[in-house]
């Protein structure tokens, strides 16, 4: 098979796996206090799908990266995608709560092939210099997804039950099964025969730890994303419980919100070649953490509207936007020969944390939706404090 070009079309097709994670989380988000009820369940047990199927992705991930180092990035892209449509199925099949939160660990081991692998084909192709242009821009188009996730979502709901969500996503899957079947060739030329060995595993994951740079990157990244997993856990409770939202307009309010991420990304897409990764991926942590720390003072204030919410939300959005992809192609470019396991690690410790956050949101939201600013000001300010602490002095090579 011919080496993969870089083309408008496959980088349509990246954008669209990288999305799959996403969606798998953000569609279904109206449905949640109707699982509740329908599993007879309460918040923290409807959560675990979400906090279960970000640690199926975090798991899967540490091994798709290393493979696809070894095996190459299409044979696993299209077996994750084949996993994902299997756990699709097995959510529209559950019964009990148990068995939805087990489809949903089996299909986010499927999903989490996207990101990682989709990370790794950019940097193949699209090299160190153009990695940030090319996946904030990705990330922009990405974000239409939970853009509208949400409230196609709400109107699925209440429409056909919470199972059209699952045969949504199922759809999805195959249809980018075979999309990948016909149009992703093989990226990676520097194939590594150690990289699935178990300690060469260990010494590569060792050696990127090591690196403070990379390290810095890995934890802005994370903390930007897991303050909006804490949203996207604990706000249709919150919404709906303090403000009686319905799913749809619990839908339209979150694409509020994700519509900042797609500002931030465009902005970083059109704003990296002139200002630097570093400038954009400092500058937005910290807005990020401005954003947090008014919503929390909103909160705690005594000011409780949806616009408390959605306002700073907004604003710590656009920041993530900013964060992420400089986050990424600065981590990942000094590594050509370990791009895939440097994307997975990355994404292990994202999800890692975020499932964390979720869990944590998930068991204190019966003490009030105060846990939900808290949770959005810690984790907005520990992205700019931890970037500064590993980095200063540093430079990416």
């Amino acid at each position: 098979m011919t080496s993969a070009r870089p083309s408008f079309a496959l980088a349509a097709l990246l954008t669209t796996l990288v999305a799959l994670g996403p969606l798998s989380t953000d569609l279904y988000l109206p449905a949640l206090p109707t699982l509740a009820r329908v599993f007879a369940t309460d918040a923290a047990g409807v959560q675990l799908t979400l906090s279960v199927f970000l640690a199926g992705f975090a798991c899967g991930q540490i091994f798709y990266g290393p493979l696809s180092d070894r095996f190459g990035r299409r044979p696993l892209m299209l077996g994750g995608l084949a996993l994902f449509c299997a756990g699709s199925i097995g959510c529209v099949l559950a019964t009990s709560i148990e068995m939805l939160v087990l489809a949903r660990f089996v299909q986010a081991l499927g999903a989490c092939a996207g990101p990682v692998i989709g990370r790794a084909v950019v940097r193949d192709l699209w090299g160190a210099s153009e990695s940030a242009r090319i996946i904030a821009y990705m990330g922009g188009a990405m974000a239409i997804a939970p853009l509208v996730g949400p409230t196609l979502g709400g109107f699925l709901t209440v429409l056909f039950g919470w199972q059209s969500n699952f045969v949504l996503l199922l759809l999805i899957g195959a249809l980018q099964l075979v999309a990948v079947a016909c149009m992703l060739s093989e990226s990676n030329v520097h194939r590594d025969p150690a990289a699935s060995n178990p300690r060469q595993m260990v010494a590569n994951f060792a050696r990127l730890l090591a690196d403070r740079h990379y390290l810095g990157c890995l934890l802005s990244f994370s903390f930007s994303y897991s303050a909006l997993f804490a949203f996207i856990s604990a706000s249709s409770f919150v919404l709906a419980d303090r403000h009686g939202l319905t799913p749809q307009v619990y839908g339209l309010c979150f694409g509020v919100v994700i519509a900042g991420y797609l500002l931030g990304s465009l902005a970083s897409g059109r704003l990296v070649r002139r200002l630097g990764s570093d400038y954009l991926l400092l500058r937005g942590a910290w807005l990020g953490a401005i954003a947090g720390v008014s919503m929390a003072a909103l909160e705690f204030s005594g000011v409780r509207s949806i616009a408390a919410i959605l306002g700073p939300m907004f604003f710590c959005t656009v920041a993530t936007g900013l964060v992420m992809p400089n986050a990424i192609a600065r981590a990942l470019a000094p590594y050509p020969t370990m791009a895939g396991s440097a994307s997975a690690l990355m994404g292990f410790v994202q999800m890692t944390i975020a499932a964390l956050v979720g869990i944590a949101v998930g068991h204190a939201l019966a003490g009030g939706g105060a846990v939900l600013a808290l949770a959005v000001a810690v984790c907005t300010l520990a992205a700019p404090l931890s970037y500064l602490a590993l980095t200063r002095g540093q430079r990416c090579t």
